[in-house]
């Protein structure tokens, strides 16, 4: 009998004893004698989607600090989204990343020497396409986060590094091979679904997912290798493909300090919302805050023209937000239905989901040196969020911003470990494939159609599909100039005219406000593509922040405003106060630097990365697919 080599078993011993896999290997056999009768490729799957969804130390460092906070889905000032990079975090992605990987990669091996042993069961086969599909979407976090990667690596001994076209190319055709060989007839005994967090080995809903991925790498290339892309998104849209809520590919969450406890968990992470996402919350779909709110918040409900209350000695103001300098002290008279309910206004307490960590009881806080004296502005039923970046001596003055009870946080049921973590959704197909159809390829429905099905797809996961009719009628604005509507294209007025009071003086006046300007979309604010990723990126908050990341890396889209320089931001040189109201790709992160751990475990492996990368090692180097930006 062919031995299995002795790396997979300490992978086995090592990290799949640690999920809790029920089945385990008898221990009192020779480790070094582990034959293919004692191994299972369900245990190795199952032990690598079980890891990467993260246990709290990891999603920590990865998902909320880097990836959220590089998306926009929260306010998180400083780390990646001002250039900012800490190794160790890296590192330990890193590390994770690749015991993923291995397992994955272990899977396939187990199941290719069973198969050339004669060793198998009916769905023995189908085992090993579900995890060469597992396996690409974890190529694609490696390959979208760092860059150049070993597309032959994760096998015990130091590989070689490809370049980000590649390691795209392999996984594509990885995809369509696996898809083309599952067989959705096999039956499974009712003892293998526990190894499948995801779909208990329902083969079809693998199927479903693996084209659902299909199109999302195929989408990701189009900027710089439109030819490929539209073959491989059109063979991947003709088939099976993932659009309904029941095969969402997600694994749920549970209590405690391993793999499957909550992305979101860690109660000091404050998940304020962030200016980027609530200038395209307000406004957005027309929905007045009365029709969405309790009667006794209606009294706090602003009009539509009023823009707040100005404090520019107190908030950064070197920056393109166009709501910069501005404390809303009440709430917007419309807003997206989505947003009160992922972010809790400050001070409704007795709402199930508001969320307690840190200071939330507390929303009275001081705006100092206002008139000589100490302004204390009361949070409670306000709407707010600021821009990030350094705000220099006004940060010191402004005891509002960055305080857990005076700006809307993340609810409580993402933070409970009770839901479920989404990897990928159906609102991601119909966007997908709406931005094809805008693009002219062929897809199975119209641009129009696959648009304001993900809307739906979206307004149901969040219990408000009532508002749907009326949401996609929209020809409102959002504060950076889209509507809803799909046949509403009309561009915004360069800007519009708001009432204001000023904090100082008390009195009231006309502020002109002016839609931004995006030169990474050639100034389009209400396009469809610029609709289409309005929309995704709103969708994939909170759980698909890479994505989120992706798309603005790749397009430019949503708009996302720039930091604000008060004083310098080192980590983004070519942000300053003279060039802060354009639009670059100098000023947003583009990935990951390699950690300290890659270069000192693997020298060449390093350099043939860096060699790959097409510029230096660096959080400002942009990717090969998004490569396509000015």
């Amino acid at each position: 009998m062919k031995r299995i080599p002795y790396y997979i078993y300490l992978i086995i011993f090592g990290s799949l004893f640690l999920v809790g896999c029920e089945d385990f290997l008898d221990i009192n056999k020779d480790p070094k004698a582990a034959s293919s009768d004692q191994v299972q490729v369900e245990y190795f799957l199952n032990n690598s989607i079980t890891g990467a969804q993260m246990d709290p130390h990891v999603a920590e460092r990865a998902f909320v600090l880097y990836w959220k906070i590089a998306a926009r889905q929260w306010r998180g000032n400083g780390a990646l989204a001002t250039g900012g990079y800490d190794d160790s975090w890296s590192g330990d992605y890193y590390g994770y990343l690749s015991d993923w990987l291995k397992s994955a990669n272990a899977a396939i091996t187990v199941a290719d020497d069973k198969i050339q042993n004669n060793n198998t069961y009916p769905y023995t086969e189908n085992l090993k396409q579900v995890a060469r599909i597992w396996r690409v979407y974890l190529m694609s976090e490696f390959a979208d986060n760092f860059g150049p990667m070993p597309i032959d690596g994760f096998q015990g001994t130091n590989p070689e590094f490809v370049d980000v076209k590649t390691a795209y190319y392999f996984m594509l055709d990885e995809l369509r091979d696996a898809v083309g060989k599952l067989d959705v007839t096999v039956t499974n005994p009712p003892d293998l679904q526990k190894y499948d967090k995801a779909y208990g080995f329902d083969y079809m809903k693998w199927k479903k997912y693996g084209n659902a991925m299909r199109l999302r790498l195929a989408m990701r290339i189009s900027e710089v290798d439109a030819a490929k892309a539209k073959q491989e998104f059109e063979a991947a849209a003709s088939s099976d493909l993932l659009l309904e809520w029941n095969e969402t590919f997600k694994v749920a969450e549970r209590p405690g300090w391993d793999p499957l406890s909550g992305v979101m968990t860690r109660e000091w992470n404050q998940m304020p919302l962030s200016a980027t996402i609530n200038n395209l919350f307000v406004g957005l779909g027309g929905i007045p805050s009365a029709d969405q709110l309790p009667a006794e918040f209606h009294d706090s409900i602003k009009p539509a023209d009023y823009m707040g209350i100005r404090y520019e000695d107190h908030w950064g103001a070197f920056t393109n937000d166009p709501y910069a300098g501005f404390w809303l002290d009440g709430l917007p008279y419309s807003i997206d239905p989505r947003a009160y309910k992922c972010f809790i206004i400050p001070g409704w307490f007795d709402n199930p989901n508001f969320c307690f960590y840190g200071n939330a009881t507390t929303t009275k806080r001081k705006l100092l040196g206002v008139n000589g004296t100490d302004l204390v502005v009361d949070a409670a039923i306000t709407w707010n969020a600021a821009c990030l970046g350094n705000w220099g001596p006004k940060a010191s003055k402004n005891q509002l911003i960055g305080f857990d009870g005076a700006q809307p946080r993340l609810g409580q049921q993402f933070r409970n470990n009770a839901n479920e973590r989404v990897f990928f959704a159906p609102w991601e197909t119909y966007f997908l494939l709406a931005e094809a159809a805008i693009k002219g390829w062929t897809t199975p429905v119209d641009a129009k159609t696959a648009y304001e099905a993900g809307i739906l797809s979206s307004l149901n996961y969040w219990g408000v599909g009532q508002f749907y009719n009326d949401y996609i009628a929209s020809e409102s604005y959002n504060r950076v100039g889209t509507s809803v509507k799909w046949d509403h294209t009309t561009e915004p007025p360069e800007t519009v005219s708001m009432n204001y009071i000023n904090g100082y003086t008390g009195e009231t006046g006309t502020w002109v406000m002016k839609y931004p300007a995006n030169a990474l979309h050639g100034d389009n604010k209400n396009d469809h593509l610029t609709k289409v990723i309005t929309q995704k990126y709103i969708a994939q908050n909170p759980w698909l922040p890479l994505e989120a990341w992706s798309d603005q890396r790749r397009l430019g889209l949503p708009f996302f405003e720039n930091p604000s320089v008060e004083l310098p931001l080192p980590n983004l040189p070519a942000l300053t106060q003279e060039t802060c109201f354009e639009s670059s790709v100098k000023f947003f992160p583009q990935r990951l630097k390699y950690p300290s751990r890659l270069q000192n475990s693997n020298p060449v492996g390093y350099e043939q990365a860096v060699g790959h990368l097409g510029g230096e090692d660096a959080i400002l180097t942009p990717l090969w697919w998004a490569k396509k930006q000015p």
